[in-house]
């Protein structure tokens, strides 16, 4: 066993607390990382509303990016001393998993909604009792983590911890939306609803893409600046200008990504779609939220719904396409990320919640 900190969620909406635990061993196809920095995703904050059902205690956080200390048996891909970033959990083995698409792994709730390995065990404790310590397969809210190899990726030196943690979900997300889920065509129409970072992420994408219009869709004027800064062409306020009008005045949009998760707001985009357009849902939203939908849109103009996960994005390939772009200066996560003390976790969760921040990343000591 491993004495470690690790910020426990106790109850629903309550505050975090730093607390002494004990991580086991690696077992077979895991690695023992010393978490060097995470960054705080608003799938976190649905865990910790309990709007997703993972059993409290717990220990969340899902983009952690360390270094590697231990090996378990039949791992032979990374050694100590490895820089690893660690993404969401996948089994691996099952029929999705063997065709590059892990996001939809049919043990995918094990991970990410129990936080437990296959066999439900959980590699943290405190004072003999187990905690939910597997959360995606790393449970990185802590200064060390065990991981599952299926979809830790050894990362560049030369990129800051703080930097690559948000590549581990948030934006392998909205970037993945854009180059994996819809490969957008160089010359295409795009909009994108909510400019947090999975927003922002796409909008950047997009610009890589070769969009001809790229128009972002906020609440939040600074938020809308920034996305102009970040490659929009145009930006609406949702909270003042007709977006369906809006939309469809700039000739239809070939696709609408949501990251907001608001029906009322889906359908708008939906409505602002030209002929054979796309809405891609990746916001996740509250349990029970239901879409409702012009049906006549759906059969006259050839027009499409569907959801993502992670992107479509298979992190071993697509983490070092992004850390590309970074290096390039056409990925400035700078701009997104803001950084706080692990020990200042709650004011990190505080802050993601009231939309001060984009992207808050916590460093560990």
């Amino acid at each position: 066993m491993k004495a470690i900190t690790a910020a426990v969620a106790r109850s629903a909406g309550g505050n975090l607390t730093l607390e002494d635990c004990q991580l086991s061993a690696p077992q077979a196809c895991e690695i023992l990382v010393r978490v060097e920095a995470c960054g705080i995703c608003h799938t976190d904050l649905v865990a910790v509303n309990q709007h997703w059902p993972v059993p409290l205690p717990a220990v969340l956080g899902h983009e952690g990016v360390g270094v590697v200390e231990a090996l378990g048996e039949d791992v032979s891909e990374f050694a100590p001393g490895d820089r690893v970033l660690m993404s969401f959990g996948a089994c691996g083995s099952c029929s999705r998993c063997t065709q590059n698409e892990p996001g939809y792994c049919q043990f995918a709730p094990v991970f990410q909604v129990q936080g437990r390995r296959l066999d439900g065990s959980s590699p943290l404790s405190q004072s003999g009792e187990s905690l939910t310590g597997h959360f995606f397969a790393q449970s990185s809210f802590a200064t060390h983590a065990v991981a599952s190899i299926t979809n830790v990726v050894k990362v560049d030196a030369e990129m800051p911890s703080h930097l690559l943690a948000p590549l581990a979900c948030g934006v392998l997300t909205g970037a993945g939306a854009v180059l994996r889920s819809l490969q957008v065509r160089p010359g295409s129409a795009l909009a994108v609803l909510g400019c947090g970072a999975v927003g922002l992420s796409a909008i950047m994408a997009a610009r890589i893409a070769g969009c001809r219009e790229i128009v972002a869709v906020d609440l939040n004027d600074e938020r809308l600046a920034l996305a102009v800064e970040l490659g929009a062409t145009g930006s609406l306020n949702s909270g003042r200008d007709p977006i369906k009008k809006s939309l469809r005045k700039l000739g239809g949009m070939d696709y609408v990504i949501d990251t907001t998760a608001v029906p009322e707001l889906m359908r708008q985009g939906f409505d602002g779609l030209s002929a054979r357009g796309t809405l891609l849902c990746v916001g996740v939203g509250r349990p029970g939220a239901e879409l409702s939908l012009d049906m006549s849109m759906l059969l006259t103009g050839g027009r499409s719904v569907r959801g993502c996960i992670e992107g479509d994005a298979l992190p071993q390939e697509f983490v070092p396409e992004l850390v590309r772009h970074w290096l390039a200066g056409r990925l400035p996560l700078e701009k997104l990320v803001t950084t706080f003390p692990f020990a200042e976790i709650n004011t990190a969760i505080s802050a993601l919640a009231a939309g001060t921040v984009i992207k808050p990343v916590l460093v560990m000591d």
